[in-house]
């Protein structure tokens, strides 16, 4: 996580986005983004055009630091009742 400073850009606010986040999301100046308002008051940011790139790359992190276990589904199996 980052805390990020607001600042003023004409009548607007803006926020600047860390490169390392560019690079990871893979966007450059111009692209658009897409903004999503959750219900908790968080600002959910994305690329507009969906990267399937970036996204098996996050996934790939993601499951890295997942520990291995059971197969969900042989567990569920092993545990039927019929």
């Amino acid at each position: 996580m980052m805390n990020l400073q607001i600042a003023k850009w004409g009548n607007s606010l803006a926020v600047r986005i860390p490169a390392d986040y560019v690079r990871q999301i893979g966007i450059k100046e111009g692209d658009q983004l897409e903004a999503h308002l959750s219900v908790d008051g968080a600002l959910n940011l994305r690329p507009a055009q969906w990267s399937r790139k970036a996204f098996a790359k996050e996934l790939l992190q993601t499951r890295e630091g997942l520990p291995m276990g059971t197969s969900v589904m042989e567990m569920l199996r092993s545990e039927a009742r019929y």
